[in-house]
C-alpha cells in the first residue's frame, strides 16, 4: 500500500497541525461540520459576544434594520448603524418562552424572575415593604370536582423523608367489597373497579375506569370558567373578612378616590400569588399565597399590616368559607339548556392550607413554596402528554377524536362545545342601508344637524358615525360564552395565564426585567473599548436622558442559521451558566449559607 504522507514540507500550514498529518473532511451540512466553519472564522469571538443576549435560546428572534442614536434636545442624528454590518446581518433577541418543553434556557429566566417575584410578596425586597413578613398568610390549593373515576395512586401513612422520590406503598387504586352496589362493572359493561398499586410513573394514573362515563364536556368548561371562579372566590373570602370585622368592631377605612369621593372600604383586603397546574387527568387546579394586607387612609396603594385582631387562623376560615359557598352555574347551550355547575371539588379532600413559615423552621416555607409555584409557571399540558400549538381546522382532526383515547376526547370536547351556536342570517336577507347615489344633489338641509350641502348623505353626519365606529373594538363581542372553548382547544379549554398575582402582592416581571437589562449593559463596560463595534442586544435601552436610540427593526426570522451556529452559541451559554453557578455556590459556601441559585425555584 502506498504512502499518503508527504515528501516535502508544505509551505502554508494550519494552526497546530502537522505537515504529514491526514486531515479529516469536514462537510458544512453536518451540525460539526457548521460548528468548525463558524469556529475557524476571523471574527468567531466577535460573533459569540453578539449573540451572548440570546445564546441558549433554542429559536431566538432575528431582528434586521438600522439604529440611530438622536440627541432628544435638537433631534440632530449623532450616529447610525445598520445591521448589515453586524454578524449574521441581525441582531438577535431571546424567544422568551416560558415553557421549559419549547425553549429551556428561557423557561428558566422566567422561573428564576417568578421565584423572586413570588418570594418578594413573602419577606419583602424588590421594591416591597419588609413589614410583609408581619402579615398573615398561608399556601392553598384549590381543585377541581370529579368528573368520573380515574387511576390514582393514594398513599395514606408516608414513611419515606422525601415525597419527590417517594416509594412507599400505594394503597389499591379502586377497591371495593362485594357488598358495595358500585362494585362489578359500569354501564358501558367495564370494571369499576381496579386493584392495582400504580407506581409514581404509570402511565395509567389520570386516566379514566371508563371513557363513555367520564364527562369530558364539563371538565373542559369547568377549566374555561375556572378563572371567574377563583375571582368569585377571593370575592367572598373578603365579604367574609368584612363581616369578621364589624363583628369584632374595626371601624372601615376612608378612602379617597381618584374623582375626590370618600368611600368606606373594609379594613383589610386579600393579595395572591397564584399558578395554575395541570392534573393529570387534564383538570386545572391552582396553588395560591394569599397574603392579608391592610389599608392605609391616605395611600391605598400602600402595603401595610392588617390590624393586629386578624391571624391565620381567620385567613383559613374565610378561605374555607369562600370555597364551600362559592358555586354558579354557566350560561345554555344547546347540548345543556340547563348550563354546568361550577364548584371546587370537595372541600375535605380537594382543598388544602397551609401557613407559611417565614423563619425557615416550620413545614412549609416561603423559599419552598415560591420555588414549587415557581417551578410549575414553566409547565402546560405536558403531565397530559399532548403538546401543540393553536388549533384549527385544518389541524383539529390531527388530535381531536370523539371515540380515541382521553385527551384525544377532550379536545373534541372543546371543539365541538364551542361550535357556533346560533345560525348566521344569509346575506341576501340581511338589511341594508340605503346607499346614496354618487354626484351631486339639489341643496339641502340635513335635519339632524342642519348643515346645506349638495351631496347626497351629509358629510358631518357622516364623519361622526365613522368616529364612533372608530372607537369599537375590531372584533365585537361574540354573543356565545363557549366559543373560546375552540380557540384554548390545545390548552383543554384553560385560557387564563398560569402564573397571575394582585397589584399589590410584589413587583412586576418588567421591573426584573428593566434590572436585569441595566444590569447586562453595565457588567462589561471595561470592555467596551475593547470591542467598539459590537453591538448587544441591550444596546437600545440607553438611560442617557441627552441621547436617544431609535430603533426600526423589522422581523427578520426565527432560529439560528444552522444547527452549528446553534451547538456553539447553547454551549458557550451553557459554560457561563455552570461558572455562574459554581461561583454563587463557592461564595454561599464562604458565607455559610444557601446559595440563590439553588433554592427549588433554581433548581
Amino acid at each position: 500500500m502506498a504512502s499518503t504522507l508527504d515528501l516535502t514540507p508544505r509551505t502554508a500550514l494550519a494552526r497546530g497541525v502537522g505537515s504529514n498529518a491526514d486531515t479529516i473532511p469536514v462537510h458544512d451540512y453536518t451540525a460539526t461540520g457548521s460548528a468548525f466553519t463558524r469556529a475557524t472564522q476571523p471574527d468567531y469571538f466577535g460573533w459569540l459576544e453578539h449573540v451572548r443576549a440570546a445564546a441558549g435560546c433554542t429559536r431566538p428572534i432575528r431582528l434586521a434594520g438600522q439604529l440611530l442614536t438622536v440627541d432628544s434636545s435638537t433631534g440632530r442624528v449623532l450616529d447610525q448603524r445598520h445591521t448589515d454590518a453586524m454578524p449574521d446581518g441581525a441582531i438577535y433577541t431571546a424567544c422568551g418562552n416560558r415553557r421549559a418543553t419549547v425553549c429551556p434556557a428561557c423557561a428558566g429566566v422566567y422561573q428564576r424572575d417568578a421565584f423572586q417575584l413570588l418570594r418578594a410578596g413573602l419577606i419583602g425586597g424588590k421594591g416591597v415593604p419588609d413589614t410583609v413578613t408581619e402579615h398573615p398568610a398561608v399556601f392553598a390549593t384549590f381543585t377541581a370536582p370529579s368528573f368520573g373515576t380515574v387511576h390514582t395512586r393514594a398513599v395514606k401513612r408516608h414513611t419515606c423523608g422525601n415525597r419527590k422520590r417517594c416509594d412507599c406503598r400505594p394503597d389499591p387504586c379502586h377497591a371495593r367489597r362485594a357488598t358495595d352496589p358500585t362494585a362489578g362493572l359500569c354501564p358501558h359493561r367495564r370494571p369499576s373497579v381496579c386493584w392495582a398499586r400504580h407506581e409514581p410513573g404509570d402511565a395509567v394514573l389520570g386516566q379514566p375506569l371508563c371513557l363513555d362515563c367520564y364527562d369530558h364536556t364539563h371538565q373542559v368548561v369547568w377549566n374555561l370558567f375556572s378563572g371567574e371562579l377563583w375571582h368569585r372566590t377571593k370575592q367572598a373570602a373578603e365579604r367574609w373578612l368584612a363581616k369578621l370585622a364589624r363583628r369584632r368592631g374595626i371601624p372601615r377605612v376612608h378612602v379617597v378616590t381618584a374623582s375626590g369621593n370618600i368611600r368606606k372600604v373594609p379594613p383589610v383586603r386579600l393579595s395572591h400569588g397564584k399558578v395554575a397546574e395541570f392534573q393529570a387527568r387534564g383538570a386545572v387546579h391552582f396553588h395560591a399565597l394569599v397574603r392579608l394586607d391592610g389599608v392605609h387612609p391616605d395611600d391605598p396603594t400602600a402595603v401595610i399590616p392588617p390590624p393586629s385582631a386578624f391571624t391565620v387562623a381567620d385567613l383559613d376560615d374565610a378561605i374555607r368559607a369562600a370555597v364551600e359557598q362559592v358555586a354558579f352555574t354557566t350560561p345554555t347551550h344547546p347540548d345543556r339548556p340547563v348550563g354546568w355547575s361550577i364548584a371546587w371539588g370537595d372541600p375535605g379532600k380537594g382543598l388544602d392550607i397551609r401557613p407559611i413559615s417565614l423563619n425557615g423552621d416550620g413545614e412549609v416555607t416561603d423559599s419552598m413554596v415560591a420555588g414549587y409555584l415557581a417551578k410549575y409557571a414553566t409547565k402546560s399540558t405536558e403531565v397530559t402528554g399532548h403538546r401543540s400549538v393553536r388549533l384549527d381546522a385544518d389541524s383539529i382532526g390531527d388530535y381531536a377524536d370523539p371515540d380515541g383515547d382521553h385527551t384525544a376526547r377532550l379536545i373534541d370536547a372543546c371543539w365541538h362545545t364551542g361550535r357556533p351556536t346560533k345560525t348566521p342570517v344569509p346575506l341576501s336577507q340581511r338589511p341594508r342601508d340605503h346607499r346614496p347615489t354618487p354626484g351631486y344633489v339639489k341643496r339641502w338641509e340635513c335635519p339632524d344637524c342642519g348643515t346645506h350641502t349638495r351631496y347626497a348623505a351629509c358629510p358631518v353626519c357622516v364623519a361622526h358615525r365613522q368616529a364612533a365606529l372608530d372607537t369599537e373594538p375590531a372584533k365585537p363581542a361574540t354573543g356565545n360564552p363557549y366559543a373560546r372553548l375552540r380557540r384554548w382547544a390545545h390548552m383543554l379549554g384553560f385560557g387564563g395565564h398560569f402564573l397571575t398575582k394582585a397589584r399589590r402582592y410584589s413587583v412586576t416581571f418588567q421591573l426584573l426585567r428593566d434590572t436585569r437589562v441595566t444590569y447586562r449593559r453595565h457588567e462589561h463596560e471595561h470592555q467596551a473599548d475593547e470591542q467598539p463595534g459590537t453591538l448587544r442586544a441591550v444596546d437600545h435601552l440607553d438611560e442617557d436622558d441627552t441621547t436617544l436610540i431609535v430603533g426600526t427593526l423589522t422581523f427578520a426570522g426565527v432560529g439560528w442559521h444552522t444547527t452549528g451556529d446553534a451547538l456553539l452559541a447553547n454551549t458557550a451559554a451553557a459554560l457561563a451558566r455552570e461558572r455562574r453557578t459554581t461561583g454563587r455556590e463557592e461564595l454561599a459556601h464562604e458565607l455559610s449559607t444557601t446559595p440563590a441559585g439553588t433554592a427549588p425555584a433554581a433548581a
